[in-house]
């Protein structure tokens, strides 16, 4: 919470000092010119990503995904298939698994799981590649993902107002839970044991090994 005021203040600090600037419309114009271009590109990159790959667009940058290892792999289906059964088994909304691409407004990610209510994912078309603002997602880190995860995702998501994020950490077999209060993300959960359960997903609550376990997942798969 301490560092999510202090980047808040950093933020006025920053607007303060253009404002300060006499050639404040000058600086303004510039960084109009860089965002104007990072649209061109953006544009470039709807128009060549491939069903194949798994790439987001971050800060103008196309960020191109390394294969999954096999822990990252099974934390994600183990967790996903859980969400995706409840989902079904209640008739909410839909759950989407990495190659979902969310459009954010200066940025596009796949997460690894997200989850929409029902008010959005009934308007879905079939052939929809671009999706809204997710209501729940869930990162699982790795080496090559965890700054990401931690930082600009964590920023970003908070303030695009997904309601609930969750980070999961294969190798330590831990969860951690955001929940979106106000304009800023508080901590409600970070354990390996117990019980987790979800402020989106009404009635989601499961096993935090299920998300690492298959055993222990099977067994909440049948208490679903």
């Amino acid at each position: 919470m301490e560092t999510l005021l202090l980047e808040t203040v950093i933020e006025k600090r920053i607007v303060s000092e253009i404002l300060n600037e006499p050639n404040a419309y000058l600086i303004i114009n510039a960084i109009t010119a860089v965002l104007n271009k990072e649209r061109e590109q953006r544009i470039k990159f709807y128009n060549d990503i491939t069903e194949q790959e798994k790439v987001e667009f971050i800060n103008g940058e196309i960020v191109v995904h390394s294969p999954a290892k096999l822990q990252h792999n099974r934390a994600t289906l183990l967790l996903a298939q859980l969400l995706n059964l409840y989902s079904i088994e209640q008739d909410l909304g839909f759950v989407g698994v990495e190659k979902i691409m969310i459009k954010l407004t200066r940025n596009d990610y796949e997460p690894d799981i997200c989850y929409f209510k029902s008010e959005k994912a009934d308007q879905f078309k079939e052939d929809q590649i671009l999706f809204p603002t997710p209501d729940l997602i869930v990162e699982v880190i790795s080496t090559s993902t965890e700054s990401k995860d931690r930082g600009i995702k964590f920023k970003d998501y908070e303030a695009h107002k997904v309601e609930e994020y969750w980070i999961a950490d294969p190798e330590n077999q831990t969860i951690e839970q955001y929940h979106l209060v106000g304009e800023e993300y508080a901590l409600v959960l970070k354990s390996s044991q117990g019980f987790i359960e979800s402020f989106v997903v009404e009635g989601f609550k499961i096993p935090i090994a299920a998300i690492f376990d298959k055993a222990v997942n099977a067994k909440a798969m049948r208490n679903i």
